[in-house]
Order: C-alpha cells, then sequence, then structure tokens
C-alpha cells in the first residue's frame, strides 16, 4: 500500500468545503445539538473567533442575576447546530473574581461538549494557566492557538502539534481577524463534540500522598450528598484547599443549585 501525501490544491479544497459547511446563525439558536463554550484570557481574540462563527458584532446581554456581560450565538457545521457561549475573559477559575466564577461554573456545572480555549500565540505561557486549570476540569477540549501572524512577525514559532501531544487535547493555529484556521477549528470542534476525537489530557497528581486519604474521603460525602455532581475530584481539592467562594456555596446550598440550574438550562433545547 502506498501513502499519499495531500496536494497543497486538496487541502485547499478540503478547506474551502469546511468554510461552505458552515452557516452562521446569529442569536437565533431556539434548539441546538452541541454547547461550545469559549474561553480564554482577555485580549486574545476571543470575541473575533465568537463573531467569525457567530456573524454576530458584540451582541450582549447579562448573565442571570449577574452583570456581568454575555454573549450567546449560534452556528450550524455539516448538519449538526451549536450553541456558543462567550464566556468572560478571565486569567484563572480560582474564583477570585465575579468573571471567574461565572466562567468555573458554566465549564464545571453546564458541562458544554466542547469548551475552546482561545490562547495568545505570543504569550503562550501565560496563557497556559487557564489552560490547565480548564483542564482539570473537563477533557472535552479544543486550544485555539490565535494570534499566529502576529507570533510569526515578532520571531515566535510554536510548535503546534508538540503543544497537542503535551496538552493531549487538539491545537488549532489561527489567525483568527483573517479567518485562517477557523475551518480547522470547525473541524476539531465537531470530532470533540460528536465523540470522533476523545482528548487525554495530561493532568498533574498535585495533592501530597498525605492527602489523598482526605481527599478520598471528602469526594465519597460529596458524591453522596449531590448524586450526579459534575468532577468531585475538582470540588474536593478546591475545598481542602480552601476555596472561598466553593466553600460558601455548600454552606449556603447554592453549590446543589447551581449544579441542578446548568444541567437543565444546558438540556433544554427549544
Amino acid at each position: 500500500m502506498t501513502n499519499q501525501t495531500p496536494t497543497p490544491e486538496a487541502c485547499a479544497s478540503c478547506a474551502v468545503h469546511r468554510v461552505s459547511s458552515l452557516k452562521k446563525l446569529g442569536i437565533a439558536v431556539d434548539s441546538w445539538d452541541y454547547v461550545v463554550a469559549l474561553a480564554g484570557n482577555p485580549n486574545t481574540g476571543k470575541s473575533t473567533v465568537f463573531n467569525a462563527l457567530t456573524g454576530l458584532r458584540q451582541h450582549t446581554g447579562n448573565w442571570p442575576g449577574k452583570t456581568v456581560a454575555r454573549a450567546e450565538g449560534g452556528f450550524e457545521f455539516e448538519g449538526a447546530r451549536y450553541k456558543l457561549v462567550d464566556l468572560p475573559g478571565t486569567y484563572s477559575l480560582l474564583s477570585n473574581s465575579l468573571d471567574e466564577e461565572i466562567a468555573r461554573d458554566f465549564i464545571l456545572f453546564a458541562q458544554p461538549d466542547v469548551t475552546v480555549i482561545v490562547v495568545d500565540a505570543t504569550r503562550l505561557e501565560r496563557n497556559l494557566n487557564l489552560t490547565l486549570q480548564v483542564l482539570e476540569i473537563t477533557s472535552r477540549v479544543v486550544v485555539c492557538l490565535n494570534l499566529v501572524d502576529e507570533a510569526q512577525r515578532h520571531g515566535i514559532v510554536v510548535d503546534d502539534r508538540q503543544l497537542a501531544r503535551e496538552l493531549g487535547v487538539p491545537v488549532v493555529p489561527t489567525s483568527a481577524a483573517y479567518g485562517r484556521g477557523l475551518p480547522e477549528l470547525l473541524q476539531a470542534v465537531a470530532e470533540v463534540a460528536t465523540g470522533q476525537v476523545a482528548p487525554r489530557p495530561r493532568r498533574l497528581e498535585a495533592e501530597p500522598p498525605s492527602v489523598k486519604p482526605a481527599l478520598v474521603d471528602l469526594m465519597a460525602k460529596l458524591e453522596a450528598a449531590f448524586p450526579g455532581l459534575p468532577n468531585p475530584r475538582w470540588v474536593a481539592l478546591r475545598l481542602l484547599g480552601g476555596d472561598d467562594a466553593i466553600v460558601r456555596a455548600l454552606r449556603t446550598g447554592e453549590l446543589e443549585l447551581l449544579s441542578d440550574s446548568l444541567r437543565a438550562s444546558r438540556a433544554v433545547a427549544g
């Protein structure tokens, strides 16, 4: 058997096909097949990616009960409908601010089918902090390595294939402002959403051996008190770490309400 490498013309035709398969739905998303969360640091081009896929221009409202702006839109790709939720730009998920709390709660409790993390190729090291935190919560991740054109102008070259191997999730180079890489990003999102690709992120076992018995015990108690709680290990780690927001949510009953309400809103499909 002879392996044939696709010609540039063939690759170009594939990209054209994927672009033609994209239908921007704007805010007309009364039903959907998959939910996609869009996360990232501020100033990474996240809004540019959102607008490019939905056809919207900064159409925002507020999160329920919050003053933080939210943006939702939709697109159709290869016959499937996607609801795209643009999370507040944040550097962390440790809940030191309202933005971080909203992003964390949506990724943890709403359990989107895919979380796209937009990172700045010119400031990759700083952006990976949020990426690693998201990977602790969910494995259904695609990294959008944006602003590669800016990186090249500064003499920075990122090996996206090596980065994908190190993280254990798909990494797609893009220049969203010029539409470059978006067809490949759409394909990666579709493959993770449909289960064709099952990312296996590398996670650090950060807890020392002395903490493990307490972690296992607390996880069992959380699972008994909150059946179906997503990622009880992550919640237990945050509780053991003294995360005030998680502790407060547990004491007030907000943890159970968040889990129930966000999963319910995730399931509503018009």
